[in-house]
């Protein structure tokens, strides 16, 4: 078998319909919709595969996109002895993570989800949160566009660095949209405010990490069957000690997706993206020459083992 990082997408990469695939054509996947549907008192059949406008909201957004992430894991498990070298995630794809290598019960992690995008949406509350993707600049000049701002009395931070050239920004709409001139001025090739109400990965979500600390200390397990690459930090840890503080601070410090690919792409010969969509793997094109599959449905599946074992 060759050396498998498990990756996990984070919000965005919803829509109606996700895992449908799965739940007609598996059992287990029927079991563990119905599971999360008990433990959140939620209807997450319809959630997921109906029209409404729930599944975009950030509490109802998480557990859904985890759902589907742990029915991909749970069905290639099934089909494939795994030992991962590491798992990761993109912001909420780490607790995809944690759950992918029982360091977070199945049941615990849809419910902890479910209540950090509460506590978010909580945090979120008057302060008029957005975010901005800007494309064509180096990290050092959009970091130094937000530190002026910032001494000009706005609030604005880097909060994800998804790729080479690629990275979104995070703090007040209204600061966000003045800012826009600015970036392209000093030769960005885009900036794009994102369709979303809450400020991710920034000082704004500070209100949610106290409530979040208690679930984390309710949820998290002692023991992980492999690393888990930190979003703050890059780097590995696998002890339910460093996850308390390290899922706390991914609140409000950047997700560091770039550099954790690049740290550990070296003991790595397959990335393997596990939930709706590819998002990860267009940016994984972008960093690193490890090839990168995605599993999104029982075609994709039986695609990913026969991968595995090439």
């Amino acid at each position: 078998m060759k050396k498998i990082a498990l990756l996990y997408p984070g919000q965005g990469s919803q829509k109606v319909g996700m895992g449908k695939d799965f739940y007609d054509n598996s059992s287990l996947a029927k079991e563990m919709i119905q599971e999360a549907s008990e433990r959140l008192e939620k209807d997450c059949a319809r959630l997921l595969f109906e029209p409404n406008d729930e599944l975009n909201q950030t509490q109802w957004t998480q557990p859904a996109i985890l759902l589907v992430s742990s029915i991909a894991t749970a069905l290639l498990k099934e089909a494939v002895e795994l030992e991962p070298r590491y798992a990761m995630g993109h912001s909420l794809g780490e607790f995809s993570a944690l759950v992918s290598i029982e360091a977070l019960g199945f049941g615990d992690g849809v419910e902890l989800v479910h209540k950090r995008g509460e506590f978010m949406t909580q945090a979120a509350r008057g302060k008029d949160g957005g975010m901005m993707v800007v494309m064509g600049l180096p990290d050092e000049e959009v970091e130094r566009i937000c530190q002026e701002t910032r001494e000009e009395g706005k609030q604005v931070w880097p909060a994800n660095y998804n790729s080479d050239g690629q990275i979104v920004v995070a703090g007040v709409k209204s600061d966000l949209q003045q800012m826009e001139s600015r970036f392209k001025e000093r030769g960005a090739k885009r900036a794009m405010l994102l369709n979303m109400s809450v400020a991710s990965h920034c000082p704004l979500m500070e209100e949610a990490r106290k409530p979040l600390r208690e679930y984390l200390e309710r949820f998290i397990q002692e023991s992980f069957q492999a690393p888990v690459v930190s979003n703050v930090t890059a780097r590995a840890y696998r002890s339910k000690e460093e996850a308390m503080t390290l899922l706390d601070r991914q609140l409000v410090e950047p997700v560091r997706y770039k550099q954790s690919i690049k740290n550990i792409e070296q003991d790595v010969e397959l990335f393997i993206e596990l939930g709706e969509g590819s998002v990860l793997k267009g940016l994984n094109r972008r960093i690193t020459k490890v090839p990168t599959i995605s599993i999104s449905d029982m075609k994709s599946l039986e695609e990913a083992v026969e991968a595995i074992y090439k």
